[in-house]
């Protein structure tokens, strides 16, 4: 059975509409009593979404708890806002994800992969809804392998690719293969690269991310515990992405784009490389130096958030 491509056959794609409230693609969720957003450990009966969340503009997202928290830390002292008790982890109740509010940013875990990130964006989507939140910006800001890149490179996506390095998420639905496109905002890749240009030191640069499904095999490493391919079949490989514009290797932007593509949602995705995967597979760098480079794209979604909020 051929893949079904939806921005081609349904209404399913939205374009982003200025101070629209945020849109869920799902008829079913209406005749529900109760929405359990149940890896967050909240529900419309038992939390006031709209007074918790109502004011959210901008939510970062990325795979560790732990940096999700010292995000969330950080952007309270850049925002000025009171941290004499913290942040305060608001889903306490589950070990699934983590999530801190600091006035109008949400700062969340995604966990490692497709399959995590993909359950998160569901329930913070519907989140988003319940809320009736209005100019959301979603950013996910993390690590990722470069190619041809030196370490420490911040990456603004501008498409997200799959392993055959096309602009498409595929999943399975009902045993039929559903294909969506993976674009991101162009014009917010733009704004974020110039907010990097702002600071002093930082490389970045705008290109396209392959996500896989796999750190090892699925990325060409040769270090796993399986490896099914010559030095020169990896380099051979890698060559090829980098003549299609492939910048740096992850495993979430192609669900996280095609996701908030389909909800009409600006979304942006930022990593920093830690190697560059033409001179090796494993991260060799020192502690020290892999948290200075985590912390690049903090700096520049900061950065980004202080000018929307014209606090600069």
């Amino acid at each position: 059975m051929a893949p079904i491509l939806l921005d081609n056959i349904t209404p399913e794609r939205s374009e982003y509409i200025e101070h629209e409230e945020v849109h869920v693609k799902n008829p079913h969720l209406h005749s529900m009593e109760e929405d359990i957003l149940y890896h967050f450990n909240l529900s419309t009966k038992t939390h006031n979404l709209p007074e918790m969340f109502g004011d959210i503009k901008f939510v970062c997202t990325g795979g560790s708890a732990n940096r999700m928290k010292a995000f969330a830390e950080f952007m309270q002292k850049e925002l000025g806002l009171d941290g004499e008790n913290g942040v305060e982890d608001i889903c306490a109740g589950t070990d699934r994800y983590s999530m801190y509010k600091t006035g109008p940013v949400l700062s969340i875990s995604h966990g490692m992969g497709v399959p995590s990130i993909s359950i998160m964006l569901h329930e913070l989507i519907k989140l988003l809804h319940h809320a009736r939140c209005r100019d959301v910006v979603l950013i996910r800001i993390g690590t990722s392998g470069g190619i041809g890149l030196e370490p420490g490179t911040v990456v603004i996506t501008d498409t997200a690719v799959d392993s055959f390095f096309q602009p498409h998420f595929e999943q399975v639905v009902l045993g039929k293969v559903i294909v969506r496109s993976t674009e991101l905002d162009k014009s917010l890749a733009q704004e974020l690269l110039q907010c990097g240009r702002e600071i002093l030191n930082l490389c970045t640069v705008i290109g396209k991310t392959m996500c896989t499904y796999d750190f090892y095999e699925g990325q060409g490493r040769l270090d796993g515990a399986l490896c099914s391919f010559s030095t020169e079949e990896k380099l051979e490989y890698l060559r090829r992405a980098k003549e299609a514009g492939v910048t740096n290797i992850e495993m979430e932007s192609t669900v996280f784009a095609a996701m908030c593509r389909v909800c009409g949602l600006k979304a942006a995705v930022v990593c920093v490389t830690l190697l560059d995967r033409f001179k090796g597979d494993q991260i060799t760098a020192s502690h020290e130096l892999l948290q200075e480079y985590q912390l690049r794209p903090q700096y520049l979604v900061s950065h980004f958030i202080k000018k929307r909020l014209q606090l600069l």
